[in-house]
């Protein structure tokens, strides 16, 4: 075990020992975790449109549309980091961490899914600041959204699968709309197992 791995670190520790250093880590229990690397084709057009359609339906805004390489911190010990997500808080220029992130979104990769639908879900639902959480299926045109409301019971409206090309996904604390035919633009679907 690497003295990385043995010491229980504060995430600002973790933040100063991530910088400048190769891969993706994401921060659990007060231990630096390296993150799997190697997405496929289908999985980074997907988060590319993604960003794409957050970064011009956000412009003029003051919420910004980020990458995984910006952190959340879902926990006082732990640090997540979406495949995309907006922040509207406050940003310095040398920020690693979303102040306010209100958007989450992950893409389903076979080696995530299980964990996503469970352990991360529960994390992201527990940030107060986060409105809307969203899973993109890529093997087909299909988003799994996920909305806070003051009136749900246990705050969180029931998951809500959008499905289909034609369709759009609303995101009322942003005010913006976000069509499938833009987050699977060049996505070719293939009959068969899910793949990542």
């Amino acid at each position: 075990m690497s003295q990385a791995a043995q010491k229980h670190w504060t995430i600002e520790e973790f933040l100063v020992w991530q910088e400048g250093r190769p891969g993706r880590y994401e921060f659990v229990g007060g231990q630096p975790v390296k993150m799997m690397t190697g997405a496929t084709a289908r999985h980074d057009t997907i988060v590319l449109n993604v960003l794409a359609e957050l970064r011009q339906r956000l412009k003029g805004n003051p919420c910004k549309a980020f990458t995984a390489d910006y952190c959340v911190r879902t926990r006082h010990d732990q640090i997540r980091r979406p495949d995309a997500g907006v922040d509207c808080g406050r940003r310095d220029p040398n920020d690693l961490v979303a102040s306010q992130p209100v958007l989450v979104v992950e893409v389903f990769s076979p080696s995530t899914r299980d964990f996503d639908r469970a352990a991360k879900l529960v994390e992201y639902k527990a940030v107060p600041s986060i409105r809307t959480i969203l899973y993109v299926e890529p093997n087909r045109p299909e988003v799994y959204v996920f909305e806070r409301s003051d009136e749900a019971l246990g705050g969180w409206l029931d998951e809500r699968r959008v499905v289909g090309l034609g369709e759009a996904i609303a995101i009322p604390t942003l005010g913006i709309v976000l069509p499938l035919a833009e987050i699977f633009d060049g996505v070719d679907f293939v009959p068969g197992p899910l793949l990542g």
